[in-house]
C-alpha cells in the first residue's frame, strides 16, 4: 500500500506558539482538535521533547529541534503522515543548535495518480534588533535561505517553507508601515531578500497573498501591548512560501483570528492552507 497522503487535499498549519506549555493553558487543544490539519507547524516551541510529544498527543509523527539556548526558540512538525526522511538545520553550523529549521519529506499523490515528494520546513527566522549582533544574525539567516530555498526547489518536485519569518515584505504587510521603516522587521535590507525570494531569481510564491490579493495584511501577530489586537493594528509576518507549482495548488488561505484579546493562546494567531495537489 502506498504511503501516500489518503485526503484529496492537504491541510497545513504554521503558528508560532509563544512556548508550547502556555499555548496549551490558554487553549491551543481547543483550536487544534476540531480542525482537521493534517500539517502542523510550530514555531518559539520553548520546550523539551517529551513535553511536546505529550502536549501534542498520540497520532501524530512529530519532528523537533529544540534550541540549545533553554527557553528560546525551538521548531516542530507534527504530522499525520509518517515522513519519508527528515533533516535538521538549515546547513550553517552557526545555527545548527538554535531550533530554527527543521525539514521533512512526504510521500503524496498528485491529480494523475503518481507519487510525488512534498518537502515541508517549519522556519523561525530571528526577530533581530536594527544595528545590533542580533541583526546581523538575522541576515546571515536570511542570507542561507537564498542558498537553500532554490536547492530544495531542486530537490522535490513541491515545496513549502513555512513559519513566522519576522519580515514584513511590503506596506501591506504592516498596519502602522509608516513608522516602522526604521524598525527590525520591516527594514529596507530585510525586505530585499522577500523581493529575492519572490522575483525572478528564486521564483517562490507567497501562497497568502496571492490568495488575498492587494489588502491590508490579513495580519498574524499583534503587540501584546496597548489595543493593538482590538484595533487590528497588525504585522503579517507569519509565511507559507511555496514552489510555482505547489502555490499554484492552494485553495484557501485563513488566518484563524481568536474572537478577543482574552480567548488568544499566542500572540501569533494560525495561518491554515489547503492545498488540492
Amino acid at each position: 500500500m502506498s504511503s501516500a497522503l489518503k485526503k484529496d487535499f492537504l491541510r497545513i498549519a504554521t503558528v508560532n506558539v509563544n512556548g508550547i506549555r502556555a499555548a496549551f493553558k490558554k487553549g491551543m487543544a481547543e483550536w487544534l482538535e476540531p480542525r482537521d490539519v493534517d500539517i502542523l507547524c510550530l514555531q518559539e516551541v520553548r520546550a523539551p521533547d517529551e513535553v511536546v510529544q505529550q502536549l501534542i498527543g498520540e497520532g501524530w509523527y512529530i519532528l523537533h529541534a529544540e534550541a540549545e539556548a533553554k527557553g528560546r526558540a525551538g521548531v516542530a512538525i507534527a504530522s499525520r503522515q509518517e515522513p519519508g526522511a527528515t533533516r535538521v538545520g538549515i546547513g550553517d553550523d552557526y545555527f545548527a543548535t538554535t531550533g530554527r529549521w527543521v525539514e521533512a519529506d512526504y510521500v503524496v499523490r498528485d491529480g494523475a495518480g503518481k507519487d510525488t515528494t512534498l518537502t515541508v520546513v517549519s522556519a523561525y527566522v530571528h526577530s533581530g534588533e536594527a544595528d545590533t549582533p542580533k541583526q546581523v544574525d538575522k541576515y546571515r539567516f536570511l542570507d542561507v535561505m537564498t542558498t537553500r530555498l532554490p536547492e530544495l526547489a531542486k530537490h522535490s518536485e513541491h515545496a513549502l517553507v513555512v513559519g513566522d519569518l519576522n519580515v514584513g515584505h511590503t506596506e501591506l504587510d504592516i498596519k502602522n508601515w509608516k513608522g516602522n521603516t526604521k524598525r527590525a522587521g520591516f527594514l529596507p535590507e530585510e525586505r530585499a531578500y522577500f523581493d529575492r525570494f519572490f522575483g525572478d531569481e528564486i521564483g517562490w510564491r507567497d501562497v497568502h497573498r496571492g490568495l488575498a490579493g492587494n489588502v491590508d495584511g490579513p495580519y498574524t501577530w499583534w503587540s501584546q501591548r496597548g489595543k493593538a489586537f482590538d484595533t487590528d493594528t497588525g504585522w503579517r509576518i507569519d509565511y507559507h512560501l511555496a514552489t510555482p507549482g505547489l502555490a499554484a495548488a492552494a485553495l484557501s488561505a485563513v488566518v484563524d483570528r481568536a474572537p478577543s484579546w482574552d480567548t488568544r493562546f499566542s500572540d501569533h494567531a494560525p495561518l491554515v492552507v489547503d492545498y488540492q495537489l
